[in-house]
């Protein structure tokens, strides 16, 4: 049993003081009370605010090693997705497993360091460079199920289907050939996560995700949903204007418009990026159920678009925030660049808040509930019986003056990854005084094996 008192804590009823948290063997909340102060033991843990925390929809952790790498113009002048993406197919082939869990856990103790308690990690790397399997086709996947149980985020594996290198079905070819699979090789990788998957904590799950309408066919999305029936669906969808006329070439319809009319899209599926949707599709997708998974530094850094974050808000729907290419690793800031970016489009300010919430508060809330639905994880809210996913801010070491949700307003609009004291993820207390509690075994295995794939590139 572990026990916690926060001296403020955003709880189901809102803001509480002297709050109470019990969490018992199985890493869930088994008791909640507030003005608890004078029941709280010697031994309990103690801090001045504490939140649920979100998880991340969205994460390729390999990507986390290369940034720097690919903030230089093309040959050709102007610079793109497109041009970014070769640079990252370059960078995957130096790739050796050993460099892939140093990598995952360095990223996942980044991730929990700046308040993400879990983590959907979209993981299509799979195969050799030029292809060849591994002798057993789950080892990345048991790399990154290695990295998870070493710095103890809740983990969602989403091994990724990749069939074809564009809409038009050609083959994959050069650093695509690592990611290939078929529908019956794809079975295989699956059973083999699972059973990797098993050594690790009750909260650990898995999912499946189809790349994109670029890399499979509508078969494989159907067959690939079936095989794990109940569990997340995730996908790339409409993130870039060149995919967006890809597709439509290839299927005749736009990505999002062709995705609701022949699947059924519900609460399930968690769809990535969504940025170029015209506003039927904005109000179709509000209204399936889905989750939409904006990664907003990822999509500045890589030019994408602006996401139609008021129309779908406005239209009830549900977002969740990832870190995709992990360029830049924090949920304060994920959040500031959705809000901003809103704000630059329309050059207004308060786009994304509702009612008496506060931006701020309106963002946090729509992380967690997108979240926690994204991956299937019972989290989200300091409520009795939900997993104990928890952050500690201390708001010394936030900007302003704030109570309530102006605490939420002072990290995402004014703080950073600095405010964060200490995390739970599933109970586990991995993050104390602002550091991981394996940081340094972590890091300095990551620096090794990093400095030895700089001298590869």
């Amino acid at each position: 049993m572990q026990e916690i008192l926060a001296r403020t804590a955003l709880t189901t009823t809102g803001w509480q003081e002297n709050v109470r948290i019990v969490v018992g063997s199985s890493g869930r909340i088994e008791a909640v009370t507030a003005n608890a102060a004078d029941a709280a033991s010697s031994g309990a843990v103690r801090v001045p605010v504490l939140l649920p925390a979100v998880a991340n929809v969205h994460s390729h952790t390999f990507q986390h090693a290369m940034a720097g790498l690919a903030e230089r113009r093309g040959p050709a002048g102007r610079d793109s997705f497109w041009t970014w993406r070769e640079v990252m197919y370059g960078f995957v082939d130096r790739l050796v497993p050993e460099d892939v869990e140093a990598i995952a856990a360095y990223a996942f103790m980044e991730m929990q360091e700046a308040g993400f308690s879990a983590v959907a990690e979209f993981h299509y790397l799979h195969h050799r460079p030029g292809g060849a399997p591994y002798e057993d086709i789950g080892e990345l996947s048991a790399r990154i199920a290695a990295a998870a149980a070493e710095t103890g985020i809740g983990l969602v594996l989403l091994p990724v289907l990749y069939r074809y290198g564009g809409a038009d079905r050609r083959p994959l070819a050069g650093g695509q050939l690592r990611f290939g699979n078929d529908l019956d090789s794809y079975a295989r990788l699956l059973a083999r996560a699972e059973d990797v998957l098993k050594a690790l904590p009750a909260d650990t799950a898995l999912g499946v995700a189809p790349h994109s309408l670029r890399a499979a066919r509508l078969e494989d999305l159907r067959e690939a949903a079936a095989m794990r029936p109940a569990g997340p669906v995730h996908m790339h969808i409409a993130e870039q204007e060149a995919e967006v006329e890809e597709v439509q070439a290839g299927y005749g319809a736009r990505p999002v418009a062709w995705l609701l009319d022949n699947l059924d899209v519900d609460r399930r599926w968690c769809l990535v990026h969504c940025t170029h949707m015209e506003p039927a599709e904005t109000q179709r997708l509000a209204r399936s159920g889905a989750v939409a998974g904006l990664c907003p530094v990822t999509e500045a850094n890589l030019g994408d678009g602006i996401f139609d974050g008021a129309r779908f808000a406005g239209s009830g729907g549900r977002f969740g925030i990832g870190t995709d290419s992990n360029i830049r690793i924090s949920v304060s800031e994920e959040l500031r660049q959705l809000e901003y970016s809103q704000r630059l489009r329309d050059r207004v300010r308060v786009v994304l808040a509702e009612g008496d919430r506060s931006a701020g508060r309106f963002l946090y809330d729509a992380a967690l509930a997108g979240g926690a639905q994204a991956l299937g994880r019972d989290t989200g809210a300091i409520e009795l019986g939900r997993f104990a996913d928890l952050v500690a801010l201390d708001p010394a070491r936030l900007a302003g003056t704030g109570r309530g949700d102006g605490l939420l307003d002072g990290w995402v609009f004014a703080g950073g990854n600095d405010g964060v004291t200490d995390l739970w993820s599933a109970g586990r207390h991995v993050v104390r005084a602002g550091r991981h509690v394996k940081r340094a075994a972590i890091e300095e295995r990551y620096r090794r094996r990093l400095s030895g794939l700089l001298e590869r590139l």
